[in-house]
């Protein structure tokens, strides 16, 4: 590491004193801002709020490359090392940056052929060589930034400055795929690309204190050249299905009911079939929730007439989304009227890692619903 901070950190430290992020001055040694560690934890606000708020300290960041493998576009970012918060089950817990950790490197996925963004199930690794030697091989955890949006990342420990090459290997996708999507991201790819690490570089990546920081709000995603964010723009696609939105812990369902759609020409052979999708998405930004467990109840006068967990589905028109054949209330319902009430339950929040701003949120989801009637 270098002896002394670019510019861009002794600005940093030189009005952080004028930040709102503590309940009384000269306690910036308490929460570890010192100059040798000034990008291992930033402060948080003081009062963060129990949905998604926008950040004390914003962290730019820059491009190692973008290129394709196979059918996946794959662009490779890289940033200060970041806290974030990993999710398993209902249980949150801060992986804290670690005195080895040199970068962040991030990776967006998409679909060259209809620019989808790909929140993908299978897994992917970022793997470090300098001179064909490893030098670090990771999981790089599915994350949601207010900044980068959706994508693939974690803290790595470098061998110094100077020249390596960085595998992005993706697992072959479990998830359902439907339509021209069903035969594509089935097997493993690995994009690769060779990058120079240089300290000054990190230091020099910008830095931001908003000050409107600790409010309900998010910042503005980056825009890294076409490299989508992971966004959801189904309401604009398809909005004469969209019956109703609901919000639970910040989180944004979308609600569409449709027929005639190649997912029930898929798994029902009957394009009349009712098709129910759930879009999941946050407030502002409207980034993909994803890797959710998500129940359906579809009732009629108080009468449970249908119970369904949704599946995590991918598909060129709807995306990312949980969805599922919905014939049976149809044929079990005795009345003549056509109004139902549907419940969205979620049995598992979104099993992603958060960066600040999303850490308080999307987490204890109460169950919401709404009225509809079948067309």
């Amino acid at each position: 590491m270098p002896s002394s901070l670019s510019a861009t950190r002794r600005r940093l430290l030189a009005s952080t004193a004028s930040l709102a992020l503590a309940s009384s001055a000269g306690c910036l040694q308490q929460i570890g801002f010192e100059r040798k560690s000034a990008w291992r934890d930033p402060p948080l606000v003081s009062d963060r709020p129990d949905g998604v708020y926008i950040p004390a300290i914003t962290e730019g960041m820059n491009m190692y490359g973008r290129t394709t493998a196979g059918r996946y576009g794959v662009a490779l970012m890289y940033s200060y090392p970041h806290r974030f918060w990993t999710l398993a089950g209902q249980k949150k817990q801060k992986t804290p940056v670690e005195p080895d950790d040199d970068i962040h490197l991030m990776a967006s996925l998409w679909d060259t052929k209809t620019k989808q963004p790909l929140p993908i199930d299978s897994g992917v690794t970022i793997s470090i060589r300098r001179d064909g030697e490893l030098v670090t091989q990771e999981v790089a955890y599915p994350m949601i930034s207010q900044q980068m949006g959706l994508h693939y990342g974690s803290n790595y420990s470098l061998d110094g400055e100077g020249e390596y090459t960085a595998d992005v290997t993706i697992g072959g996708m479990s998830l359902r795929r439907t339509g021209s999507f069903t035969d594509a991201f089935g097997s493993v790819k690995t994009a690769t690309f060779p990058f120079t690490f240089r300290t000054d570089e990190i230091y020099d990546i910008s830095i931001g204190q908003p000050k409107n920081g600790g409010t309900s709000g998010a910042i503005d995603p980056v825009s890294m050249n076409g490299v989508p964010t992971g966004r959801t723009s189904l309401i604009d696609t398809i909005p004469d299905h969209h019956i109703g939105t609901r919000v639970a812990d910040d989180a944004h369902f979308d609600v569409f009911i449709m027929t005639d759609t190649d997912i029930n020409r898929q798994s029902n052979n009957n394009p009349d079939t009712p098709y129910l999708a759930v879009s999941a998405r946050t407030p502002y930004n409207n980034i993909i929730l994803p890797m959710m467990q998500i129940d359906a109840t579809i009732s009629q006068h108080d009468e449970s007439i249908a119970t369904k967990t949704l599946t995590r589905t991918l598909d060129p028109t709807l995306g990312y989304h949980y969805g599922t054949s919905i014939p049976a209330f149809i044929h079990q319902s005795n009345t003549m009227s056509n109004e139902f009430t549907l419940e969205i339950t979620t049995a598992i929040p979104p099993q992603i890692a958060r960066h600040d701003g999303y850490e308080t949120a999307f987490m204890n989801m109460n169950p919401v619903s709404l009225t509809f009637q079948m067309r």
